[in-house]
């Protein structure tokens, strides 16, 4: 299948060899080139794509075309997809040419249009695809389009720049390829931007015109890139660096004398020069310079869009059913709305891979770095257009598995012999078929009740366990809630022990059940504390709770067993007196100091005695500090921010932690925390249990009922109302050739195959990394299975199985072509979350740029067209790979500010690790919603725009969400009636500071923003709590931070500074 490339044109240049008189390709000939490899591996030889005027010969190098397989038509038809992503139009505008003269350079004549399309003729450019050329000269700037070629058989994305040329006669020394700067003798150092091509010269080879001007956006010319997550970044690869100071060549005897600017530090580690007089660039952010107009800006639209790539998908699937009859085709993105339609592959709604062809040698997947991991969602909610899975029972004799490796049935075994054997298709072993489960084969060798069996037609589906896959081999009993209120001090005054009891009167009456039940077989139970903990007896016959203190903490256990988790309904009248009872009970308390640790140990033991797995509700505000088990001390120490000591910020206290969260595991006692703090609370520690235990964390920073009240609330409702499975057990198997190596997840591990989860709700999800074991089959492809084992809310134990095939390959073009972005960042953010728990930041960071450059650059010297060196060339299905990167460098954890608090680092670190791809995409790119064009009467929500100040407008409204966070910013010109519409005053200035909410007002305006931000509170996996901001307000800096393609507030570059960066990146590995 064809596909278009897309290039746009940022200035991403660099000095090259080949031009400037030196030879064309990557380097003088005859001399040994530095050879491109895999991470630490062996270097291997790289021939480079041929010069102008040589494009007609086949590309040295270049991958053989894939081998057809009966398999390769689907990949085609469902990998990447035909024009699925249109290069920007060839009308666009981009506003005039600027006006620019230097009196230090003589006028250069310009070309002719004949000119240039001679030269770009003798590129043959349309072997390229589409692209868009950046011309810059010293008297104006333009923007061209060439003209559409033959579409590029490789659907990738390049983003180019023609280069700055120096005078033929320069002879001096270049710096090494990964600078920003060239060194001219007559202006020194000087950003290589495109200047127009001399008449005559063939535009591949041309000798440069001396000092073109930088076209403004990245820094190329020595502006800092914000600090981290960029800062100081060595270079990516093991190995020797090139000769001089970071990656510079030593200076010839011809820049010796650059007087009055000493070499700085570079944005990325290596000296940088400073500004010349009379040239521009220089440090942005400090005082110019130089005499003459502004430089014009580059256009964000010349760059790979999110939005754009979300709107093509969208539109492609929507309304459309998926099926999963195909091997290793790629689903649509998690953004867009689809029905799917099981026919042998799980839902991507439960399972979601980096890539659906894998390498077929370890070798090749050494050689891409591309990892090889699935996102498994294994309980999540199925859309109601969609069936339920399909319950499988085969009484006592329990499910069909092979003997050999476990594998349960699927459409993945081959029935043989007339069905009397099967042949597991995940280690090949022939089992016997039982007796009862016999059936005739068709003429196609199918048994004749294939879609009659769940197991052998579709992907996802259930078993009912046997005895056998019990504790004790006994039925398990319905599981148990505990709410576990800290009745302290801070927690009464707040109002916050009130609000909580109010709450769960009406809460408890919609406790989660199983599908068609009249109602919920959990079971209750209640505790406060503060220094004691308090037990009460709300058994359905007395006529008011009794309370039962244990003082006790270092010796846990629980007074009370008939009568502390009961039916809700049965002792619902002693359950409303005990709720009413407890604020007024502690009301007059003075007491400050709780502990934490001996309110687990209570949880775990009283489900324990009921011999039952459940979920402890724990609402905490403060560090735990009184004497017992689990007391903690701050060590919240800001001098180790961005130090090699900085990851012990994240790691949890060892010791009594520890042990608990092995005990909850081991019981099926999972733990969600309500955390309500106003100082450091040592949250990695507090944290560390619910993160191993399938728990989630919310946390409240100086809780205010006023303000916060209704954020807590929806939090609650949704965590007490969600579908869950109770005492899990989750194993992936996987066919010959490869295996699951690491698992990421709120998960407990006791061994290296089992992942166990005290509990599994619909919105956690694991991350498995594969790593190859032997050669994969390009014909037989690679098969992996989930088996979860849990208990349902009726109490049944059950296996949810999913499966899915992938295709595999010898072509990294293939590999390429099939990958998920949005799953891939998953596993990049877990990765390198876990990651800074054991290395410095600033690893982790460069360790995330080198391997995003090493997949590029792998890319395209295996896959890509050929191409001129000065493109950055993005494969289509990873073209927005780099944004979703630089994101997340630019998230809290991997940011070294001191002005972030330590608690909000490690509730972020802790909370990506149980989050879906859904999440971790939404996450690293928010969604910037316009409003203030919108049609109240239109049902239709109003399209995104890109996150970046850019897209801003002065007169504008806009709502910002990223699944944790909710912003409506308000322009400083907002026009009157549309405040009058939402706010019911007469102007912005009316706007009181710090609103939480929207007032309910009759017009039609007012209904609509109020509709969308239901609708989308009600769709995310947590409450948003909602911020009005005004621009130029001070709480405006907190909504700018998630404006991801601009740069960091706390460090971290822009999109295009990283592109920039990338692209250097990638040049320095391929030469």
């Amino acid at each position: 299948m064809s596909q278009q490339g897309y290039v746009a044109a940022p200035p991403y240049s660099q000095a090259q060899p080949g031009m400037g008189g030196y030879q064309g390709g990557y380097g003088p000939s005859g001399t040994t080139q530095p050879l491109y490899g895999h991470y630490g591996g062996p270097n291997q030889a790289y021939n480079a794509p041929p010069t102008a005027g040589m494009l007609k010969s086949p590309a040295v190098g270049l991958p053989p075309t894939p081998l057809s397989t009966q398999y390769s038509q689907n990949v085609q038809q469902n990998g990447t997809h035909l024009h699925r992503y249109p290069a920007p139009s060839a009308q666009s505008t981009y506003g005039q040419p600027a006006q620019s003269t230097y009196n230090s350079m003589p006028p250069q004549p310009q070309p002719t249009p004949q000119q240039i399309t001679n030269q770009m003729s003798a590129m043959s450019i349309g072997n390229y695809g589409k692209k868009i050329l950046i011309y810059t000269s010293f008297y104006n700037v333009q923007w061209t389009s060439s003209s559409d070629g033959p579409a590029s058989t490789h659907g990738h994305t390049s983003v180019t720049y023609c280069q700055h040329a120096h005078d033929n006669s320069f002879n001096g020394r270049r710096t090494n390829v990964a600078t920003a700067y060239d060194w001219c003798p007559s202006y020194g150092w000087c950003s290589p931007m495109g200047a127009p091509p001399m008449a005559g010269t063939p535009l591949m080879g041309a000798p440069p015109m001396a000092g073109a001007p930088p076209m403004g956006a990245p820094p190329m010319a020595g502006a800092p890139m914000a600090g981290p997550p960029m800062a100081n970044m060595g270079r990516p690869f093991p190995g020797s660096p090139p000769p001089g100071v970071g990656g510079f060549q030593q200076a010839g005897p011809g820049t010796a004398g650059l007087q009055g600017f000493p070499q700085q530090p570079g944005q990325f580690g290596g000296p940088m020069a400073g500004p010349q007089p009379g040239m521009p660039g220089g440090f942005p952010s400090g005082p110019s310079q130089l005499s003459g107009p502004p430089q014009k800006k580059l256009d964000l639209d010349s760059i790979p869009s999110t939005i754009e790539v979300i709107e093509n998908d969208r539109l492609r699937y929507e309304g459309q059913i998926y099926t999963t009859n195909i091997r290793g085709q790629v689903p649509p993105l998690v953004t867009s709305q689809f029905a799917v339609q099981d026919q042998g592959n799980a839902s991507p709604r439960f399972m979601r891979c980096t890539t659906y062809a894998l390498p077929c040698t370890a070798d090749l997947a050494k050689q891409c770095q591309v990892p090889l991991a699935a996102i498994i969602k294994p309980l999540a909610i199925l859309p109601k257009n969609e069936t339920p899975l399909y319950v499988v029972n085969h009484g006592e004799t329990g499910p069909i598995r092979c003997n050999r490796c476990k594998a349960y049935m699927c459409p993945y075994m081959q029935f043989i012999e007339g069905g009397r054997r099967f042949q597991c298709g995940f280690c090949n072993c022939v089992n016997e078929v039982p007796v009862f489960y016999f059936q005739h084969l068709d003429h196609m060798g199918r048994r004749v009740d294939f879609y009659e069996r769940p197991e052998l037609s579709l992907g996802s589906y259930e078993f009912v366990a046997t005895l056998d896959y019990c504790k004790n081999n006994q039925p398990p009993n319905p599981p148990a809630f505990i709410f576990m209120i800290d009745v302290s001090y801070s927690n009464i005054k707040s109002g916050l022990v009130k609000i909580i009891c109010n709450e769960l009167k009406t809460l408890l009456e919609k406790l989660p059940k199983e599908e068609g039940s009249e109602s919920s077989v959990i079971k209750v139970g209640f505790v406060t504390y503060n220094k004691v903990l308090h037990f009460y007896n709300v058994k359905s016959g007395l006529a008011q709770p009794q309370m039962m203190v244990v003082s006790d903490t270092a010796e846990m256990f629980v007074p009370l067993l008939d009568g502390f988790l009961v039916n809700y309904q049965d002792s619902k009248a002693v359950i409303y007196n005990l709720l009413d009872q407890i604020p007024d009970m502690f009301a007059d308390t003075n007491e400050s100091e709780t502990v934490f640790a001996p309110v687990i140990q209570a949880g775990v033991e009283a489900l324990k005695a009921a011999e039952c797995s459940g979920k402890l509700f724990i609402f905490h505000s403060a560090i735990p500090t009184a004497e017992a088990p689990g007391k903690l001390k701050n060590r919240d120490d800001k001098k180790l921010i961005n130090t090699d000591k900085e990851k012990t910020l994240f790691q949890p206290q060892k010791g009594v932690y520890e042990q608990l969260a092995k005990d909850c595991a081991a019981n099926g006692c999972s733990v969600d925390l309500f955390l309500f703090p106003s100082q450091y609370v040592d949250l990695a520690t507090m944290a560390s249990v619910p993160s191993h235990t399938g728990g989630s964390v919310f946390k409240y920073n100086n809780f205010q009922m006023e303000t916060d009240g209704d954020h807590f609330l929806r939090d609650l409702r949704k965590d007490v109302q969600k579908s869950i499975g109770f005492d899990a057990v989750m194993r992936v198997r996987t066919s010959t050739g490869f295996r699951a190596t690491d698992f990421f997840g709120a998960v407990h591990m006791n061994n290296t195959t089992d992942v166990e989860m005290a509990a599994v709700d619909c919105d956690k999800a694991v991350t498995v990394e594969f790593k190859h074991d032997d050669t994969l089959a390009e014909e037989s492809g690679a098969m992996m299975q989930c088996a979860l084992l849990y208990t349902t809310l009726s109490g049944q134990r059950r296996l949810r199985i999913h499966n899915l095939s992938l295709n595999c390959s010898s072509q990294l073009s293939e590999l390429y072509k099939s990958c998920e972005t949005d799953a891939l960042l998953n596993f990049f953010a877990k990765s390198a979350y876990r990651a800074i728990l054991n290395q410095p930041l600033k690893n982790v960071r460069e360790i995330l740029v080198n391997q995003t450059a090493h997949i590029l650059a792998c890319y395209r010297k295996n896959c890509a067209s050929p191409s001129p060196p000065s493109q950055l060339v993005l494969p289509d299905a990873m073209k927005v790979f780099p944004v979703y990167m630089n994101s997340l460098m630019k998230t809290a954890p991997l940011v070294t500010s001191t002005e972030l608090p330590t608690d909000d680092r490690a509730h972020q670190r802790l909370s990506v690790m149980g989050m879906s791809v859904e999440e971790t995409q939404l996450l690293l790119y928010p969604r910037l919603i316009p409003l203030h064009n919108m049609d109240p009467g239109s049902d239709a929500l109003p399209a995104p725009v890109r996150c970046s100040e850019e897209r801003l407008s002065d007169a504008g409204m806009f709502l910002l969400e990223n699944g944790h966070s909710m912003f409506l910013w308000l322009g400083q010109a907002s026009p009157p009636d549309v405040i009058q519409g939402i706010f019911d005053l007469p102007s912005l200035a009316h706007l009181q500071p710090n609103m939480t909410a929207l007032p309910e007002l009759d017009s039609p305006l007012s209904k609509k923003v109020r509709s969308i931000v239901a609708d989308l509170l009600e769709k995310r996996t947590n409450s948003m709590k909602l911020h009005v901001v005004r621009q130029k307000d001070k709480p405006e800096i907190l909504f700018r931070q998630f404006l991801v393609e601009d740069k960091g507030l706390y460090g971290g570059a822009s999109y295009m500074d990283f592109l920039c960066h990338v692209y250097r990146e990638v040049r320095q590995l391929l030469t």
